[in-house]
Order: structure tokens, then C-alpha cells, then sequence
């Protein structure tokens, strides 16, 4: 199996005739969270989007766990590789209905097992047993987000993508969804978390990823130390 989760060769990625990702070449290693720090427009989202097949680059290579990417029937790969949006779209009917569709999608089916881990995931997602039962569009932005965390987490990814994951949090259920995050990658999953904040990806730890106007700025690697390209974020 290969040390990394994701390759990157080379990879450009326009959208509207426009380069949003320019000779993007990474490799984001498994089984350890990677923090993808960049403002507004910086191609973060973009960056996430091209790694379950979201959109394609048009030109370049991208390898998941060493074979290219468009090798494998993209119903599985979005199991493997989950995504949790910003801004996310909920199922119409209760939480637990949310968390159990997305069991379904993974599996064509829904089991016992899927019921029973409904309250394993709110919790993993700072969310206390008593949401199972409200109603998914009625609740606060926040918890939406949280919301669409477990229901990604339902699937057991291999790979987590968040898109800032905190940013219609407070600074405390911020820094908790982090401790959650990091326990995650603690049983082996693969996080790669795109913020604004710095001082998020400094709590999660792991290697940090710079982008500004598309490009990588700076790759640091958290476990050799090597550092390339400078910080500009604003």
C-alpha cells in the first residue's frame, strides 16, 4: 500500500475558462491530518474538490493510494474518500434519516449496524444522542456543519475532506470539533482540512499546505521539518 494517500502531478484546474489551480505537484501522506491554509479564493476548495472526483483537473495526474484517481467507479471512491461542504445541503427529515441515507449510499442498503452507530458519529462530531431526532433544516448553521461531519463520518472514509469545518462555529465548539478531528485521525483516517484559520492548523497538527492565487506557496512537512516556498496569508 502507499505511504500516501494522494499524488499530484502537475495538476492544473480551470473553471470558467479561468487556471484556479496552477502545476499543482504534492503528496499528501495517509493515515495523518494535512491543513490546507489559504484566504478566500485561494484555491483551497478547488484543491478538495479534485480529490473525490468532484471536478477534474485538465490537465496533470492525481493518484489515490498509488493508481490514478479515475481508475476507481466514483460511487466508491466518495465512500473512501468523504466530504464534508461549508456550506451544507441537508436531506429533508430527522438527523438520523441524514446519517442513514449516507449508510445507504455506501452500502445499498441500511443495517443494525448502521442504527447503532447514528450516536457513535454525532458524538465523534460534537453533537450530544438528542439530535437523532430533530429535523435536519431546522437547525443552526453550525450545526448543519457538525451534522454533515457525522453523516460523512457514516461511511467509515479511509480519507476526510473538510472544507472549514469551523467556520460557522464559536471558538470553543471550534477548538472541540479540532479534538474530535484529531481523534479521528488517532483510529487511522486520513484528514485533510482546508481553513482561513492558522492557528487551526497548527492544532491539528500534521503537515501544512500554503495557497495563494492557486499555487503552493509553502509545503511544510510536520514530521522531517523540511519547509519549502514562503507564508502569504492574509
Amino acid at each position: 500500500m502507499s505511504e500516501f494517500a494522494f499524488e499530484l502531478r502537475d495538476v492544473v484546474h480551470e473553471r470558467q475558462k479561468r487556471i484556479v489551480l496552477h502545476n499543482i505537484t504534492l503528496k499528501l501522506r495517509a493515515g495523518r491530518p494535512t491543513c490546507l491554509i489559504g484566504s478566500s479564493g485561494s484555491g483551497k476548495t478547488s484543491f478538495l474538490r479534485l480529490l473525490n472526483r468532484l471536478e477534474s483537473p485538465v490537465s496533470g495526474e492525481i493518484l489515490f493510494k498509488g493508481r490514478p484517481i479515475e481508475q476507481y467507479p466514483v460511487r466508491q471512491l466518495r465512500t473512501w474518500v468523504g466530504f464534508a461542504f461549508q456550506a451544507p445541503a441537508m436531506f429533508e427529515g430527522t438527523v438520523s434519516h441524514n446519517l442513514l441515507t449516507a449508510a445507504r449510499f455506501a452500502n445499498g442498503k441500511i443495517t443494525q449496524a448502521d442504527h447503532d452507530r447514528v450516536n457513535e458519529v454525532l458524538i465523534l462530531a460534537d453533537l450530544n444522542e438528542s439530535y437523532a431526532d430533530r429535523e435536519a433544516d431546522q437547525l443552526s448553521g453550525g450545526e448543519k456543519q457538525r451534522v454533515a461531519l457525522a453523516r460523512t463520518l457514516m461511511t467509515k472514509p479511509e480519507v476526510l475532506l473538510l472544507d472549514e469545518p469551523t467556520s460557522a462555529l464559536d471558538p470553543k465548539s471550534g477548538a472541540r470539533l479540532v479534538e474530535a478531528l484529531k481523534k479521528l485521525v488517532h483510529s487511522g483516517v486520513t484528514v485533510i482540512m482546508a481553513t482561513h484559520r492558522l492557528e487551526e492548523g497548527e492544532a491539528l497538527g500534521g503537515d501544512t499546505i500554503v495557497f495563494e492565487a492557486g499555487r503552493v506557496v509553502e509545503h511544510r512537512d510536520a514530521t522531517s521539518g523540511n519547509e519549502t516556498g514562503a507564508v502569504h496569508v492574509e
